[in-house]
């Protein structure tokens, strides 16, 4: 056995000694180190998304099969990287108002993304369960992170005690995939599926079953979605936005190189749960969204419905359906940090406000603000010709070619039902009376919400570069 290539993993053990030196920074300096632990976190970063995206093209396997490293995995990872770096930036701001400014902060969210991190290069049961707990375990910490609110205090409690349960019925799910198959390594699990004796095995598919609801957790689709609104609405908000984005797109990755690479001549077999599931999230998601009147909890309502579109593309079970999902996840990432740089922005000389009444009359009293919230809210509802709209009509598409027209249909009819809940946000910035004016936007919050809606508004006139990577990477899964 010789020694594993440690280069593979040269981002993942950078970003690992980075999160050390943080926290013996911040643990030495005190929390007068938040700031520039912070920018050093953002920095980090962003020089691992570029170490990533610079690696050495192909497919590469080390230690022993058990970390992958592929196009796939870079385009993702750059994606999560990226995605955690923003909640970070806009963070900042926020902590020191709130008097929540402490350095663990950023050093957790480092912490998690090198989590995803994991979880994307995985190429193993144990190395996804690895990556997934050490990305869970600094989720759950974060979400309580205000720790002298009641409300931030039950929703860390409440997603800890059901992210356990979820972990326990991936794990019994990955004992029975190797008591039935022998093995817990992806291509070893691919090569015992091709015989059909095998496939046939009643229970590796319940062993299937438990794998999809412990992953259905993360991704908080229907019906293990209990834990997100409430959570969504109690932790503080640059929390809520980090959740609703690279947690979400490394589970989805995750979903993705499980099921269509070890798993993939079962198609017949889980792609009755996925669209099961997936059309359950989309339904709860328009419905449930109609009545709420925090906006928090709308955009946790909204999440869930829009990991239904997402699965989607994974119930096709083609390459088209996998590209059909990077688009969507990426397009859903900068929607969703763009909407929460708003959102952060909803600001009253008393404190920050949730409610979604306070955002009447905004077009009068913060036009720039209430303009880039329409661009969100139009292509979060998937009216084109904004980004949005793309998103949903390469899922689709890949759906119908597929041969799952019912699916497709339902996820037409759900998103023309979730556009009222949006559409009823502009209304209420652009036509009811204006209630309170918001305190002047911060600088970091204008810049995030300016950047994202530009791409957003302008995808359809530059549409090949996402495009043609997403091709790329989704054809490293059936290679």
């Amino acid at each position: 056995m010789g020694l594993p290539d440690f280069s593979i993993a040269l981002p993942e053990i950078i970003l690992a000694i980075a999160a050390m030196l943080l926290l013996m920074l911040g643990a030495f300096r005190g929390n007068g180190a938040t700031n520039p632990v912070s920018w050093l976190a953002v920095v980090i970063m962003v020089l691992v998304a570029i170490l990533v995206e610079t690696g050495s093209r192909g497919s590469v396997v080390s230690f022993e099969g058990l970390f992958r490293v592929d196009d796939f995995g870079r385009f993702v990872k750059v994606l999560c990287l990226g995605a955690s770096a923003l909640a970070i930036i806009m963070s900042i701001d926020f902590n020191r108002r709130e008097k929540l400014a402490r350095f663990e902060f950023p050093v957790l969210i480092v912490i998690a993304t090198l989590g995803m991190m994991v979880m994307i290069s995985a190429n193993d049961l144990i190395t996804m369960y690895m990556g997934i707990e050490l990305m869970s375990l600094s989720l759950y910490v974060t979400a309580a992170f205000r720790r002298d609110s009641v409300r931030s205090t039950e929703a860390g409690l409440k997603y800890f005690v059901l992210g356990a349960l979820s972990s326990g019925m991936l794990l019994y799910g990955a004992s029975l995939i190797y008591g039935f198959t022998g093995t817990t390594n992806f291509d070893a699990l691919a090569a015992a599926l091709s015989h059909t004796d095998k496939a046939t095995d009643i229970g590796l598919l319940i062993g299937l079953v438990f794998l999809i609801a412990g992953l259905a957790f993360k991704v908080s689709a229907v019906p293990f979605h209990m834990w997100a609104p409430d959570v969504y609405e109690g932790v503080p908000t640059p929390v809520t936005a980090f959740f609703a984005a690279a947690p979400k797109v490394a589970a989805i990755a995750l979903f993705l190189r499980v099921f269509i690479s070890p798993f993939g001549d079962l198609v017949s077999q889980w792609q009755q749960i996925i669209v099961f599931v997936s059309i359950a999230s989309m339904i709860l998601g328009a419905f449930a969204a109609i009545n709420q009147k925090n906006i928090k909890r709308l955009m946790a309502y909204s999440s869930i419905g829009h990991i239904g579109y997402a699965l989607v593309g994974l119930a096709a079970g083609t390459e088209e359906g996998v590209r059909g999902v990077l688009i969507y996840m990426t397009i859903y990432v900068i929607m969703n940090i763009g909407t929460f740089a708003c959102i952060l922005s909803m600001r009253q000389r008393d404190g920050m406000v949730e409610d979604i009444s306070k955002l009447a009359g905004l077009s009068k009293t913060r036009p720039w603000m209430a303009f880039f919230l329409l661009v969100f809210m139009f292509s979060l509802a998937g009216i084109p010709p904004l980004a949005g709209f793309f998103g949903k009509f390469y899922i689709f598409i890949a759906a119908v070619n597929a041969g799952l027209v019912p699916l497709a249909v339902v996820g037409l009819v759900t998103s023309v039902v979730g556009a009222f809940y949006y559409i009823r946000i502009v209304k209420i910035m652009y036509f009811d009376d204006p209630a309170e004016g918001f305190v002047p936007l911060s600088r970091t919050q204008s810049v995030i919400m300016t950047v994202a809606g530009l791409f957003v508004g302008l995808f359809v006139l530059f549409p090949a570069p996402l495009l043609e990577s997403a091709k790329a990477a989704a054809a490293v899964l059936f290679s």
